[in-house]
């Protein structure tokens, strides 16, 4: 029997976490989705079950070395950021893996940006939009100030994409797309970590920053494997676009965030965008990418939510919801804002209440809804685009199912040359990528990726 020399790679999101396998031209010849319970921190608040993922990391890694159909040679890592891993000398965790969601004490906020330079500053410089526990270097401070006595404990904080990778090797490295992914924790300008870093001694606890695309040899039961660093997932989803496709495109990346990533624009940000939540990303390579998010796919599950419950429908007929363009002409004829949104912080009339009083069906509502998310993608879009020259645009993530949200796509962006993904690989495929030498073609993504072209929508408004 010839085995299948395959790279491993473990794509953990905050929901699903997921495990594939790619041969050597990146096929995906095995896949296998979980999802764990969460758990609480001593605060009582939820958090992922670090134990739990730690188990399942391992049972099924160990299970597919017993297969005799597949010789695995690497493993990488992808997940999720704003996540710190803390570990003693003895490289024990010494705490809750704390939820980026959590929010920090506006007495350990203010007495930060009161030494540091105000919040829009930091938040210039840092490329980061100040959202709590969302910028990871403040877990820190927060817990430097909140947990004096583990702080003190702390050997090294790996950001989780280094933690899994450190699982298999050991070994504790810090890489730029996880330091630079709206932590706080890095300069842009001076091109390393900024001055508050130093001055409050965290660097010694950050591990040594090594280039993305490292790996270490080293033998797990008997079988000599390449371990990756790991990668942070927004970046690492980026990664096939970038090395298979050398005209200037924007990828906007769907799921519980929607995240638009420029790779080629690499212009300071202005407080004007970090006010409007713009914020930069480190590439592979340490070069900035300008990228706007909004916290989209979680409203959508909420709003999602109160709709099926006011129309007496089971969770999950939203996705049987076609695009129904008289439905859409209908409502944009008398354009106003309906929903309340209840986790997005981008700047629109704010509602004290929800009101679907106005739409007769499941349908209408749903449209709707559609529509105002829309007007809050436009605007990312559109910032992130910024004064660069680009025509195209890559969709890729869940929302590439969503049939009403790609068909106000391809209107809204009818200028635009729009392609969508009918595979859902994005970040899991970078991180193979990412510790391969193999150089892509750019009929990569087609045939890899299933590329689908969007046909323009030209409604009469």
């Amino acid at each position: 029997m010839t085995q299948v020399k395959v790279t491993a790679v473990f794509d953990i999101g905050k929901t699903n976490k997921k495990f594939f396998l790619f041969d050597k031209n990146y096929k995906e010849v095995f896949r296998e989705y979980t999802r764990l319970p969460e758990t609480k921190d001593e605060d009582g608040y939820a958090s992922e079950n670090i134990e739990e993922l730690q188990k399942w990391i391992k049972t099924t890694f160990d299970a597919i070395l017993e297969k005799e159909e597949y010789e695995v040679k690497a493993v990488n890592f992808s997940s999720y950021g704003a996540s710190f891993v803390h570990l003693d000398h003895n490289g024990k965790v010494l705490t809750p893996l704390y939820n980026y969601t959590k929010s920090i004490e506006g007495s350990v906020s203010n007495e930060f940006y009161a030494k540091y330079g105000g919040e829009l500053t930091v938040a210039t410089e840092t490329a980061s939009p100040q959202s709590g526990m969302l910028n990871s270097g403040m877990q820190l401070y927060w817990l430097k100030k909140k947990r004096p006595d583990i702080f003190k404990k702390i050997r090294y904080s790996l950001h989780l994409p280094q933690y899994l990778s450190y699982l298999f090797t050991g070994i504790p490295v810090s890489d730029y797309t996880s330091i630079g992914c709206h932590t706080n924790l890095w300069d842009y300008e001076k091109e390393d970590y900024h001055s508050w870093v130093y001055k409050e001694g965290m660097d010694k606890i950050l591990a040594p920053i090594v280039p993305t695309s490292a790996s270490m040899n080293t033998s797990y039961k008997g079988k000599k494997l390449k371990i990756g660093v790991g990668i942070h997932d927004s970046s690492s989803a980026l990664l096939p676009y970038i090395l298979s496709k050398k005209k200037p495109f924007l990828l906007l990346s769907t799921g519980t965030w929607s995240i638009a990533l420029n790779p080629f624009n690499s212009e300071k940000l202005s407080e004007e965008d970090v006010e409007n939540n713009c914020l930069n990303y480190l590439r592979v390579d340490g070069k900035r990418v300008k990228a706007s998010r909004f916290f989209m796919g979680n409203e959508y599950r909420i709003q999602v939510e109160i709709l099926s419950k006011y129309y007496g429908k089971e969770y999950g007929y939203h996705r049987n919801v076609k695009f129904n363009q008289e439905l859409y002409l209908q409502l944009v004829q008398k354009p106003s804002i309906y929903f309340k949104f209840e986790g997005i912080s981008l700047k629109r009339k704010q509602l004290h209440k929800t009101d679907l009083e106005p739409f007769k069906t499941f349908e209408e509502a749903y449209h709707q809804l559609m529509i105002e998310l829309m007007e809050l993608q436009i605007q990312t879009i559109t910032k992130a685009i910024g004064n660069s020259d680009i025509n195209r645009i890559y969709i890729d993530g869940g929302f590439t199912d969503n049939d009403v949200f790609m068909k106000l796509m391809s209107h809204h962006f009818s200028k635009f040359k729009i392609l969508s993904t009918q595979s859902p690989l994005g970040s899991a495929l970078g991180a193979a990528m990412v510790i391969s030498n193999k150089k892509v073609t750019s009929k990569f993504l087609k045939e890899n990726y299933r590329m689908k072209k969007l046909m323009p929508l030209f409604l009469e408004l």
